[in-house]
């Protein structure tokens, strides 16, 4: 089975509850799970968040949308995503994360397809696109749920380093450009919340959003500014999971 995993929990220390503030009417995470379930090539959506009661809404909202829905550790996404792969039987799948609101379902229905023709072990999609996707194994993941230990793992490229790795072939469109398409902050709220609202009935596809922006440029500049200091924090996070959390 293949499948993609929406992976997403409450706790946020830079903007709390992230992933459930109303948006235009609906809880942020719902504008992306409406997206991903326009998906063709996956066999099932499973939301995969923490067993803490906080995160309780989370899965009431994957069942009010018909998904599925795992729950695990709160730090470790690798052993998370473990559980979910033995519960669901699933074999690979595509990772979106949860703040990751205008996620083209397209780019999850393309990581399957080159899996589906290559057999790699991990795709990589990380660091030239509008969002970070990868492509796991359950057998590769399985592997390094072993070998890594007890350890914590919030940032998980680093562990798949050995097996066969491809990158995912991207098209021009997803490559980033002067627009940050992640929910961290109050500004990238602010973003989310003036596309919507400026669309109006217009048709929320990724294609739609890049047209509106490139005609709108204001609306990207709200939040584009934030982009250095979220790499400079995601820099800092990984280079403490590499030292071991000291």
């Amino acid at each position: 089975m293949k499948c993609i995993f929406i992976t997403v929990r409450t706790g946020s220390t830079r903007l709390p509850n992230k992933s459930t503030m109303d948006l235009c009417g609906k809880p942020t995470v719902e504008w992306l799970i409406e997206n991903i379930k326009k998906s063709e090539n996956a066999d099932k959506i499973i939301l995969c968040t923490t067993c803490l009661v906080e995160d309780d809404v989370l899965c009431n909202l994957a069942a009010k949308n018909g998904i599925q829905y795992f729950r695990g550790s709160k730090d470790d996404k690798l052993s998370r995503w473990l559980g979910a792969c033995e519960k669901f039987d699933v074999d690979f799948f595509v990772n979106v994360d949860g703040d990751d609101l205008f996620f083209d379902y397209h780019i999850a229905d393309e990581v399957i397809a080159q899996y589906d023709m290559s057999g790699a072990d991990f795709i990589d999609g990380q660091g030239f696109m509008y969002n970070d996707v990868y492509g796991i194994t359950w057998s590769a993941l399985k592997e390094v749920c072993i070998t890594k230990g007890d350890r914590d793992a919030e940032y998980i490229k680093p562990y798949f380093h050995e097996f066969d790795t491809q990158k995912f072939v991207s098209q021009e469109k997803w490559n980033k450009g002067n627009v940050r398409m992640t929910l961290d902050y109050l500004d990238d709220f602010n973003f989310f919340k003036a596309v919507i609202q400026g669309m109006g009935e217009k048709e929320l596809s990724f294609d739609n959003i890049l047209e509106y922006l490139e005609e709108n440029p204001a609306t990207a500049s709200l939040n584009y500014w934030l982009d250095d200091e979220w790499k400079r924090n995601q820099n800092d996070e990984i280079a403490k999971q590499e030292m071991g959390g000291s």
